[in-house]
């Protein structure tokens, strides 16, 4: 049935074909510039101490800019965003305020109240809400308080300083609308939650990007750009490559300009080479320095409002952004509010077709908010690795020991891109394995950038030379799971339906691929035997000592995890191979490739030396460390390690491998004649109407249920809030392992983390983690499709209640997504004791998607808005959506 396309749909469209730069403007400004690697100029790598929060007012940033709720072009030429001053905090609120990670008590930890509350994905229409308190904001308190607690206690947050008690405080909620691809209405609207009168100064700032202070061979522009007064409600903003942009206001008031330069006489007691600097408007607002600023011209701007709304009261501001070619080119407030409201209900249209039916209200604003908290986590990212380490020719040279402080060998390293991040404060930069988790659910709202997304990371200026991805900023040599492929696989998958999909971006994606899967083989496989070995894998502190370090007397450590990961990614590399072979018979032999690598690895997980990684007593899967010798000490930890050898799981189709005789041949053959490889793998199930299938797993079916009677035993793994990181057992009776006189203990941990062993605020020693659950959940739907509805397991373990795996798969995807759901108090899980987003009306309902949460009590931990893995929560509620349908 064909049916008409909604118009946030039409807009998608027309930008992925180029027809209409819709994305040209969306909220890509980061939450958090300073403290980052690509500002870090210092000889040591401690970028938190180079750049402070205290001297972000001060000084011009080098590859990038940040900004409160707000909003730049693709390549972070002028920004937009807001600054607000109560009368009483020592500085203007212009960005968003947290401790670093020496600072936390579990690490870098942001201290401020926003939400991401709506968005499309061409950003047609956005809404966000900032709580800024009436009273001073408690910068040193936070600092002090925190700093005298220890990794035991938890962490003193804003609401704990009682600065939002007796709603003293206001909301600040903007949002944008675009009337054009370069015509963006504004809207602000401020509200005073008290009861009384309260004073408010509001500066809507646009400013360009410092392009011109650095030099050097990657400059783009020629031009210094501008921005100068046209009339009391009207700014021309000059850019040579972005071309005019005008900034009108609705209200008039006292237009503020200044130069987006360092104050060198505030930070470096140097004579400032100009008068007007980034921080004037501090001294002209708070300190009242009139000549601080310039009348009528300079590289960033702001309409001062001095705003006093009544008790219960609000205010309104709108703005414009526009080329001055598209629409009319006056400031019509009547039309603008007109043209928001038409782009919420188009926004309510486009999210409905992407709701299960049987989902109730509140079900679907928590899928609206993750979409919007998803979307509203896109930031531009700029940083050439090789202009980094050199310096910039008009600037001082970096001091020695700079150009080794961290990513010396990634010099090929050019981003300039619009990316996803994993939380725009705490995470500020990209981490490839969050990026494939992000683009699970972006799939279901904006494929094109889903898959674009996927195919960057894999361009020959992210990807390394000899085949590596890089991980993050901090370390782009660090490794990451390899769960890229998986995740083009599924995004091929879902992002159109059958007949209709991509294949010429999985072809691309394979290509590039199979450069990273033969790093994976060179590199992590150290004896060549099929056991792999790549340090955290993500997983920061899981283990009992650093997995990252190499062991003493020659000793190395054999990962179920490491080695799994590559199985995973062997299974998926082998389905994309013959998905490609149907159209395209040359894949037929590296399908085979694939399927003969995957057997070996199986092999070497559960056979290997005997036994391999498994423990046939404990019926789990465990690390181990092997001596020169030979020998071999098992790691009987009972964590996520020892099961995520159930992820590497597909499952081929009879009736598929038939119409690939080349890969049949092989494939029978193999069969045939390496019974001693295949008997862990292979299994033929004839299923009515079809040729029957075969299961390519790591464990046997005994083993599955071996593994699983932990997995959804409560007293070890399965909280009420899905699958713990490491057993629940290890509260009352610690693990404890001694090695090279040495003793090791390790403690279930379901909060923020305990010790600063590895990693700061991370912890994967007991809290719920969202990816591997979801990971977990489709295994778990995969070997159902195999088995069927007569495989049936206790859920939960000891319950005497039999499930079959999809209801499994469908019962934690449930417990996943209660986290975010109102008990029966009407308190969100994710929000643990804090009485108001349980009771108040202007809290209850604005969501955070953190970045793990507690083991026990579901509370968020973590990053607080880490809505790019988490955000499979979307998917998970449609799993029980369309249960709810089934039904």
């Amino acid at each position: 049935m064909n049916t008409v396309p909604d118009p946030e749909s039409i807009r998608l469209t027309e930008a992925a074909s180029r027809e209409k730069n819709w994305k040209r403007w969306g909220p890509y400004l980061s939450e958090r510039q300073w403290g980052t690697v690509r500002e870090d100029y210092s000889a040591d790598g401690d970028a938190w101490s180079y750049f402070p929060h205290e001297a972000a007012r001060s000084r011009a940033y080098r590859w990038g800019e940040d900004g409160l709720l707000g909003i730049c072009d693709r390549e972070c030429r002028l920004c937009f965003a807001l600054a607000l001053w109560n009368e009483r905090d020592p500085i203007l609120k212009e960005r968003l305020f947290g401790l670093t990670n020496p600072q936390g008590n579990h690490g870098e930890d942001v201290k401020e109240a926003w939400y991401y509350l709506d968005a499309t994905p061409a950003y047609s229409y956005a809404r966000g809400l900032y709580k800024y308190p009436q009273a001073e904001f408690p910068y040193e308190r936070l600092v002090q308080e925190n700093a005298r607690r220890g990794k035991t206690d938890r962490e003193f947050e804003i609401h704990d300083t009682g600065i939002f008690d007796e709603n003293r405080y206001w909301d600040v909620f903007v949002e944008y609308a675009k009337a054009a691809p370069d015509d963006i209405y504004i809207r602000i609207t401020i509200e005073n939650r008290f009861t009384e009168e309260a004073a408010l100064h509001l500066l809507p700032t646009l400013w360009f990007r410092n392009s011109w202070s650095w030099g050097g061979p990657h400059s783009k522009i020629t031009t210094k750009p501008g921005l100068r007064l046209i009339d009391e409600r009207t700014v021309a903003a000059q850019h040579e490559t972005l071309g005019e942009i005008r900034f009108q206001i609705e209200q008039p008031a006292p237009i503020l300009f200044t130069e987006n330069d360092t104050n060198t006489e505030r930070l470096f007691g140097a004579a400032n080479a100009e008068p007007f600097v980034k921080d004037a408007f501090h001294d002209y607002v708070i300190g009242g320095v009139s000549g601080s600023v310039h009348p009528t011209t300079g590289t960033k701007c702001a309409p001062h409002y001095h705003l006093t709304i009544p008790g219960n009261g609000s205010a309104t501001l709108r703005f414009r952004l526009h080329n001055g070619v598209e629409g009319e080119t006056e400031l019509n407030p009547a039309a603008m509010d007109s043209l928001f409201e038409k782009r919420k209900r188009e926004a309510e249209t486009f999210y409905a077709a992407k709701y299960r039916p049987h989902l109730n209200d509140d079900q679907k604003r928590i899928i609206r908010q993750a979409y919007a908290g998803l979307l509203w986590s896109k930031q531009y990212y700029g940083y050439v690795v090789s202009d980094w380490l050199a310096g910039d020719p008009n600037q001082p040279p970096p001091p020695a020991g700079h150009a080794n402080s961290r990513n010396a060998d990634w010099t090929h390293l050019y981003a300039s891109d619009v990316l996803s991040m994993p939380d725009k404060w705490e995470y500020p930069w990209f981490a490839a394995w969050d990026l494939s988790f992000h683009m699970i659910p972006m799939a279901r709202v904006d494929p094109d950038f889903a898959k674009s997304q996927l195919e960057l990371l894999l361009r020959e200026w992210y990807l390394h030379p000899n085949g590596q991805m890089p991980a993050y900023e901090w370390n782009f040599s660090d490794v990451n799971p390899p769960v890229h492929a998986w995740a083009c696989w599924r995004v091929y998958k879902i992002s159109a339906p059958a007949g209709e999909r991509d294949t010429l971006f999985l072809e691309r994606c394979f290509q590039k691929l199979l450069l990273n899967f033969t790093w994976w083989v060179n590199r992590k496989d150290v004896q060549g035997r099929h056991v792999f070995s790549g340090g955290f894998l993500g997983l920061d502190n899981i283990g009992i000592f650093d997995r990252s370090k190499p062991l003493p007397d020659g000793k190395q450590l054999e990962q179920a995890d490491g080695t799994a990961w590559m199985a995973f990614y062997c299974a998926t590399m082998l389905s994309i191979a013959l998905e490609l072979a149907q159209s395209r018979p040359a894949y037929e032999d590296i399908a085979s490739k694939f399927f003969e690598h995957f057997v070996q690895i199986v092999d070497a997980m559960n056979a290997l030396g005997g036994c391999g990684l498994w423990n046939e007593e404990d019926g789990f899967y465990y690390d181990q460390v092997l001596a020169p010798d030979g020998s071999v000490e098992p790691l009987r930890i009972r964590s996520l390690v020892g099961i995520i050898p159930l992820l590497a799981v597909e499952v081929l189709d009879n009736d598929a491998i038939h119409k690939l005789p080349g890969f049949e041949k092989r494939l029978d053959w193999f069969l045939k004649y390496r019974p001693d490889l295949a008997e862990h793998v292979s299994c033929v199930r004839k299923v009515a109407g079809d040729g029957g299938r075969r299961l390519l797993a790591i464990p046997s079916e005994e083993r599955l249920r071996r593994v699983l009677r932990h997995v959804l035993d409560e007293s070890q793994f399965l909280s009420p809030w899905g699958i713990r990181s490491l057993s629940r057992a290890y509260a009352a009776d610690p693990y404890v392992f001694c090695f090279d006189d040495a003793c090791y203990t390790l403690r279930y941990e379901p909060g923020e983390s305990q010790t600063s062993l590895f990693g700061g605020n991370s912890n994967w020693r007991g809290p719920v983690w969202f990816p591997i659950n979801y990971l977990l959940i489709e295994a778990l739907e995969r070997y159902h499709h195999f088995y069927g509805s007569d495989f049936l397991v206790e859920f939960p373990t000891g319950s005497g209640t039999q499930m079959n795996l999809a209801d499994v798969a469908r019962m934690l995807a449930g417990r996943l997504a209660a986290i975010f759901a109102p008990n029966e108090k009407g308190a969100r899980p994710c929000f643990g004791d804090n009485f108001r987003y349980a009771t108040d009306p202007h809290w209850r309902d604005y969501l955070l998607f953190h970045e793990y949460f507690h083991g026990d009590i579901g509370c968020g931990l973590g990053a607080s808005h880490q809505t790019g893995w988490t955000a499979l929560v979307t998917r998970c509620l449609g799993i029980v959506g369309k249960v709810a349908e089934d039904e």
